[in-house]
C-alpha cells in the first residue's frame, strides 16, 4: 500500500497506548513515558483494564471505551491480543498502529495483516522498537533516549543498532526529522518508508541499516525515486563469505552473495558504506558538497606533512589528484614564495598570510583540470586560524562550494571550523576523513548516473542481421527440458552463444572413444583441446577432464585414454557421452575473461564480469550488475574490476577491443530477458584481445520454473514493445515510450514552443530548463512514470519530437496525474487525442484506477478534449482560477 495512511504513522493528531502501564522496566511502562515526556501536543491515551488512571490521566479498559478514534495505536500487548486488537481499532477508524509485540506466529501474523487490510490500517512492525518523529515531539517507542530535531531519517530493521544509534547520536548532537524501526516489516516496510521520506519536506537525506529486502522491484523502484530527489545512504549488514555454494557454475556460486546487494544499491544511486560513523560522514558530505562534480582532488595546505599524508591517504582509496595545468602553476608561482611545493599537494608554507590563502584558493578554484580542493591548516602563531576562516568564507559561493576544510589540531582551530561550518562549508578533523568523504561523493556521482540509465532489452538500432536466433536457443532449451536435462553440454552451450552473436571456438562432438576423439582432431587441424562430455560434470578440469594443447594423433588418443579411465574412477556414476573436440585457439596478447549469469534469491537475474579462471581466481576479481545493461552500464561493470587496467592495454600489448567486450555483456543480458528458463550461464574463459572476443567454453544450467526473463529483472526494462508507427497526415508518427537519448531532441522540442502553450500545461511561462530537470523527463522510472511521445522526420529529415503525454502514478497505483503538451504549430490537429488515447490504454492496462489533472479554466482546448475523452470534474474543485478533472480509468469511458 506504500505510503496510503503513513501520515496517520508518523504525524497522527491523537495517540493511544494499548498496553500503557506503571510496571517497572515494562515496554508499556516505557512506552507511556517516552509518550507523555516526549513533547507531543495531541490527546494520548491509555488503555489497560487493570488501572483506573495513569500519570494523572484516565486509563480505558478496553478499544471501545476510548472517547474518540486515536489516529495511532501503540500496540504492548502479548500476540496472541494484537489481531483482534487490530480489529477494534480499524472499526473504531484509527489509521495506523505500531506493534511492538514480540514473538508472533506466523499465523498470528497473518490474522493481524487480515484484520487490518479492510480499512487499510497501516502496521510498523511487529517485534519493533517503535517510531521518533522529534519536530512534532513523538517518542511512540521503548527506546532508552530521545532523538533530537534534524534533518536526517533512520530507517532500520534492528531493533538494536536503533538504540545504539540514538545513543551515538546523541551524544554527537546529530538530530533527526524520523527515527524508524521496520522489526519484522509485515506491512510498512524499506519501499513504502523511501516512498514517504522522498517527498518529505524536513528530511534532507535518508539513512538505512538493512539486514534483508523481500521485495526487490518494489524496493528498487522506490530508492530510485527517492535517490533521485535527495541523498539516499545504506549500511548492509551480513557482508557474506565469497561463494557461498557449490553450484553448477562460478557465477551461480555469487547468487545471494554480498556483491548483489552492492550492485542493487549503485544501480539504485544510492550509496553503501560500512560503519556508522561512515553512515553520518557520507550524509554530511552529500548534503553540503553533493553540487561537486570534480573526478579529482586538489590539496592547499601551510603544511608539507598534512599535504603527504593527505596524498596517501588519496592513493589507499583511488582518488586521483589533480593535474596542474601550466598556466596554473605560473600564476601560483607569481603569488607564492620560492620555495613552494611546485605541485599537488600544494604547499604554501607555514608563514602563509590570510592575502595567500585566498589568492592561492581562487587560482586552484579556477584550474581548467580540477575544481574540488582539499584545504588543510596546521594552527601557527603568525596568523589566526579564525582569520583565515573569515577571509576564505567570505570568497563567492562559486568558488567555497567547491572547497573542504580540514582544520587539524583542537582548541586553537575550534573558532575556525566554526566559521566554516556556520557558511556551510564542508569541514572534516582530519586529512583522511576528509579524503575518505571525497571517495564517497565519487561512488555517490558514479551511482546518480548508473540511475540515470534506463536501457532496453534489445539495444535500439540493433540491425536485424545482428540480432539475436530466439526461436534456434528456444529449440534447444525445449529440447533439454523435454528430455529431463537441467545442463546443457558443451556444444549447446555455444550454440545458445552462437544464436546471440557471441563468438566461439568450433566444437565437435564425438562417443567415448580415443580413436574416434583422434579422428576428429585430424580432421580439425592440430593443436586441439579434449574435454569430456557429461551432464553430471561441470567443472571438468578439476577432476582432469581437460587436456590442451594436443599435437598428434597419439597424443589425443593417450589423452582420451587417461581421461575415461580417471573420470571412471573418480566419478563412477557420472554418465559420459563422450568427448569434445575443438581447435587450440592462440591469440596474441589476449586476456582471459569470465562472462556470466544467475538468478539471485533477492534480486533476481543478475550479470558477472571479472578475470577468467577457477573458482577462487573468478571470486578474486569480479563484479556484478543488474540488468538491463546498456553501453554505458557495461562499461561501468567492467571498470569495477582490477582486470579493466590489463585491457586498456601497456607497453607493448595493444589494447583489447572494449566494444567486443560490451557486445558480449550485452549479448547476455538480453539472453536473462529473452530465455525465463536459464538459471545459470558461465563463459569461461572468453578471451579477448585487440581483434575480438572468443569463447572457449560455456556452462548453461536450465530450469523449467523460468526464473530469469525480463518479467522478474527487479528493474523494469525500456518497454519497446509498447512502440508503433502509424500513418498521420501523411507522415509515418511513431508513438513509444520516452528514452534517455531523447534529451536532446526534448530541449529542441521544448524551445520551440510558444510561452503561452508552456503556460497552459505548467501554470508560468518559462524559457529555460535546467540540465537536471531535462534528464528528469527523459530518464523515467516506467514501473511508475510513462510518457508517450510522438516523433516523426522534420523537415531536414532528421527524428522530431512532436509532443508528449506524461503519467506520473503515485506509489499505490491509485491515481496517475497526466500532463500533454504539442508542438504549437499542431495544436488543434488530433495529435494530442492520438496520444492521450495511448497513455489511457496503457495505464488500463497497468491497473491504475483514475487519471487526475488540475487545467487551468482559460485552457479550453484541454478542457474540451478532456470531455470527449470522458473525463469529468473531482467532487471538490480548488478555489482558484483551474479546474481538477477525473477519469476513471476501470469503468467505461463516456462515449465520445
Amino acid at each position: 500500500m506504500s505510503v496510503r495512511n503513513l501520515d496517520s504513522l508518523f504525524d497522527p493528531a491523537s495517540v493511544a497506548v494499548i498496553g500503557a502501564s506503571t510496571r517497572p522496566a515494562s515496554v508499556g511502562a516505557t512506552v507511556w513515558r517516552n509518550l507523555t515526556r516526549g513533547g507531543f501536543k495531541g490527546p494520548l491515551y491509555a488503555v489497560n483494564p487493570k488501572h483506573a488512571s495513569l500519570d494523572g490521566r484516565p486509563c480505558h479498559a478496553r478499544v471501545a471505551d476510548l472517547p474518540g478514534a486515536p489516529e495511532l495505536a501503540v500496540i504492548c500487548t502479548p500476540p496472541a491480543t494484537v489481531a483482534g486488537l487490530i480489529t477494534e481499532l480499524a472499526a473504531k477508524g484509527t489509521r495506523a498502529a505500531v506493534v511492538l509485540s514480540a514473538g508472533m506466529t506466523p499465523a498470528q501474523r497473518q490474522d493481524m495483516l487480515d484484520a487490518a487490510r479492510p480499512r487499510l490500517l497501516r502496521l510498523l512492525g511487529p517485534n519493533c522498537i517503535g517510531l521518533l518523529a522529534p519536530h512534532i515531539g513523538l517518542n511512540a517507542s521503548f527506546a532508552h533516549i530521545n532523538a533530537q530535531p534534524g534533518e536526517l531519517a533512520f530507517v532500520s530493521q534492528s531493533g538494536a543498532l536503533v538504540t545504539a544509534m540514538l545513543d551515538w547520536a546523541d551524544a554527537q548532537r546529530i538530530g533527526f526529522s524520523h527515527f524508524v524501526s521496520l522489526g519484522e516489516h509485515a506491512d510498512v516496510d524499506f519501499g513504502d518508508m523511501l516512498d514517504y521520506l522522498a517527498t518529505d519536506a524536513r528530511t534532507r537525506a535518508i539513512l538505512l541499516y538493512v539486514e534483508s529486502i523481500e521485495s526487490p522491484r518494489k524496493f528498487m523502484s522506490a530508492a530510485r525515486a527517492a535517490a533521485r530527489n535527495k541523498p539516499v545512504i545504506v549500511i548492509k549488514s551480513g557482508r557474506s563469505a565469497q561463494g557461498q555454494k557449490a553450484a553448477a557454475s562460478h557465477t551461480g556460486a555469487l547468487a545471494g552473495s554480498d556483491a548483489v546487494y552492492d550492485a542493487a544499491i549503485a544501480r539504485a544511486g544510492m550509496l553503501r558504506v560500512n560503519s556508522l560513523q561512515e553512515l553520518f560522514l557520507a550524509a554530511e558530505t552529500l548534503a553540503r558538497f553533493r553540487t561537486n562534480r570534480s573526478e579529482s582532488l586538489t590539496i592547499l595546505t601551510n603544511g608539507g606533512g598534512a599535504g603527504v599524508m593527505a596524498a596517501d591517504a588519496a592513493a589507499q582509496v583511488n582518488v586521483p589528484l589533480t593535474e596542474l595545468g601550466a598556466s596554473t602553476l605560473a600564476q601560483l608561482d607569481a603569488v607564492l614564495p620560492a620555495n613552494w611545493s611546485h605541485g599537488n599537494p600544494v604547499d604554501i608554507i607555514g608563514d602563509a598570510p590570510v592575502k595567500r590563502y585566498g589568492e592561492a584558493l581562487q587560482i586552484l578554484h579556477n584550474d581548467p583540470n580540477g575544481a574540488a580542493v582539499l584545504f588543510i591548516h596546521a594552527p601557527t602563531a603568525i596568523v589566526p586560524s579564525a582569520e583565515i576562516a573569515t577571509a576564505l568564507s567570505a570568497l563567492p559561493q562559486s568558488t567555497t562550494a567547491w572547497l573542504m576544510g580540514c582544520w587539524l589540531g583542537g582548541h586553537g582551530v575550534e573558532a575556525a571550523r566554526q566559521i566554516f561550518k556556520g557558511t556551510g562549508i564542508a569541514d572534516y578533523p582530519t586529512p583522511e576523513e576528509a579524503v575518505r568523504a571525497f571517495s564517497m561523493l565519487l561512488n555517490f556521482h558514479r551511482n546518480q548516473a548508473e540511475l540515470m540509465e534506463a536501457p532496453p532489452v534489445l539495444p535500439v538500432g540493433t540491425p536485424a542481421e545482428a540480432a539475436p536466433d530466439k526461436a534456434a536457443v528456444k529449440a534447444i532449451v525445449r529440447g533439454a527440458l523435454s528430455g529431463g536435462r537441467e545442463m546443457l553440454n558443451e556444444a549447446e552451450a555455444k550454440a545458445v552463444l552462437e544464436a546471440y552473436r557471441i563468438p566461439v571456438v568450433a566444437t565437435r562432438v564425438v562417443p567415448a572413444d580415443p580413436v574416434e576423439a583422434a579422428a576428429m582432431a585430424s580432421q580439425i587441424g592440430f593443436p586441439v583441446a579434449l574435454k569430456i562430455l557429461s551432464p553430471e560434470i561441470s567443472h571438468k578440469s578439476d577432476l582432469g577432464g581437460v587436456a590442451l594443447g594436443l599435437d598428434t594423433l597419439e597424443e589425443v588418443r593417450e589423452a582420451a585414454q587417461t581421461m575415461l579411465a580417471r573420470i571412471r574412477r573418480l566419478r563412477p556414476q557420472a554418465r559420459i557421452e563422450g568427448f569434445t573436440v575443438q581447435a587450440m585457439a592462440r591469440r596474441e596478447h589476449a586476456q582471459e575473461l569470465i562472462v556470466g549469469a544467475t538468478v539471485d534469491r533477492v534480486f533476481g537475474p543478475i550479470i558477472l564480469f571479472g578475470q577468467g579462471g577457477t573458482a577462487v581466481e573468478v571470486v578474486a576479481d569480479r563484479a556484478v550488475a543488474l540488468p538491463p545493461l546498456n553501453v554505458p552500464l557495461a562499461r561501468a561493470l567492467v571498470s569495477r574490476t582490477r582486470v579493466a587496467r590489463l585491457l586498456e592495454g601497456w607497453r607493448d600489448t595493444p589494447a583489447a577491443n572494449m566494444d567486443a567486450v560490451i557486445a558480449t555483456l550485452m549479448a547476455v543480458s538480453q539472453l536473462l530477458a529473452d530465455v525465463p528458463e536459464l538459471a545459470e550461464l558461465d563463459i569461461n574463459p572468453l578471451i579477448v584481445n585487440h581483434q575480438g572476443v572468443l569463447a572457449l567454453d560455456a556452462r548453461i544450467r536450465l530450469s523449467a520454473d523460468k526464473p530469469a526473463g525480463a518479467a522478474n529483472f527487479a528493474i523494469r526494462p525500456y518497454p519497446a514493445e509498447l512502440a508503433e508507427t502509424i500513418p498521420w497526415k501523411g507522415r509515418t508518427l511513431e508513438l513509444r515510450p520516452i528514452r534517455p537519448e531523447d534529451e536532446a531532441r526534448h530541449v529542441e522540442f521544448l524551445t520551440s514552443l510558444d510561452p503561452d502553450d508552456v503556460r497552459m500545461r505548467v501554470f508560468y511561462s518559462r524559457r529555460t530548463m535546467e540540465r537536471s530537470e531535462l534528464a528528469r523527463l527523459t530518464q523515467i522510472d516506467y514501473t511508475r512514470e510513462m510518457a508517450f511521445i510522438a516523433v516523426a522526420p522534420g523537415p531536414d529529415g532528421a527524428p522530431q519530437t512532436l509532443g508528449v503525454a506524461r503519467a506520473m502514478a503515485d506509489p499505490d497505483n491509485l491515481s496517475a496525474e497526466f500532463g500533454i503538451i504539442v508542438r504549437s504549430e499542431l495544436k488543434g490537429t488530433g495529435l494530442g487525442r492520438l496520444l492521450m488515447d495511448k497513455l489511457i490504454t496503457y495505464l488500463r492496462a497497468n491497473g491504475t484506477q483514475q487519471l487526475v489533472a488540475t487545467v487551468l479554466r482559460e485552457n479550453a482546448r484541454m478542457l474540451e478534449l478532456a470531455t470527449e475523452l470522458g473525463f469529468r470534474d473531482a467532487a471538490v474543485q480548488p478555489e482558484f482560477a483551474t479546474r481538477d478533472i477525473v477519469l476513471d480509468l476501470q469503468r467505461p469511458a463516456r462515449p465520445a
